[in-house]
C-alpha cells in the first residue's frame, strides 16, 4: 500500500507558523462521528478530547472549547462572554460562518476571529486534543498554545458534572 502525504489543514499551517508543538492523529472516517466516536476509534481519553461548538448571542457568534463528555452551560457561556443570552448555532451555518464542517471545525483559523473560550478543565492536563480541522484529524497540544492559536481565554462554561 502507498503512503499518501499527509493532508495539512489550516489549523496546522497555522500552529506551524506560530511555531507551537502539536501531535496528529488521523483515523478512517467518511462522515460525521462524534467526540466520543473519534477518542474510541484512536483509543484516546475521553477526558482529554475536546469539541468545538459555536454559539449565536445578538448578532455575535462565539466559540466553546469543552470536554467531549460535557454539556455548554449556556447561561455560565453567556455571562464570559459578557452577553445576555445565547444560542447554540444551526449545523447548517456552521460552514458559513466558521469555514469548517460538522465534525471537523475547530477553533483554530476559523473564517472570522470570533471570542473563544476554552473551558477551564483543560488546565488540569499537559495536553489536551482537539479537531485538527477536519473530519479524520484530531490535533494534541498544550491548552495554553491552544488558547494562544485561537486567540481564546479559559472560562468555566460547562455544566457541573452531578
Amino acid at each position: 500500500m502507498a503512503k499518501t502525504k499527509e493532508v495539512k489543514t489550516n489549523a496546522m499551517r497555522i500552529l506551524e507558523s506560530m511555531k507551537i508543538p502539536f501531535g496528529h492523529y488521523t483515523y478512517e472516517c467518511e462522515e460525521f462521528v462524534d467526540g466520543l466516536q473519534t477518542a474510541d476509534l484512536l483509543g484516546l481519553p475521553h477526558e482529554k478530547v475536546y469539541k468545538t461548538l459555536v454559539t449565536m448571542g445578538g448578532r455575535d457568534y462565539f466559540v466553546f472549547v469543552i470536554p467531549i463528555e460535557a454539556e455548554l452551560d449556556l447561561k455560565k457561556a453567556a455571562r464570559a462572554v459578557g452577553q445576555k443570552a445565547l444560542s447554540m448555532i444551526h449545523v447548517k451555518d456552521i460552514n458559513s460562518v466558521t469555514g469548517y464542517i460538522r465534525g471537523g471545525c475547530t477553533a483554530i483559523g476559523m473564517k472570522k476571529q470570533y471570542v473563544t473560550k476554552i473551558d477551564t478543565t483543560a488546565l488540569e492536563f499537559a495536553q489536551i486534543i482537539v479537531s485538527g480541522g477536519r473530519i479524520g484529524s484530531q490535533i494534541e497540544l498544550a491548552p495554553q498554545d491552544l488558547a494562544k492559536a485561537a486567540c481564546g481565554e479559559f472560562a468555566d462554561v460547562i455544566r457541573g458534572l452531578e
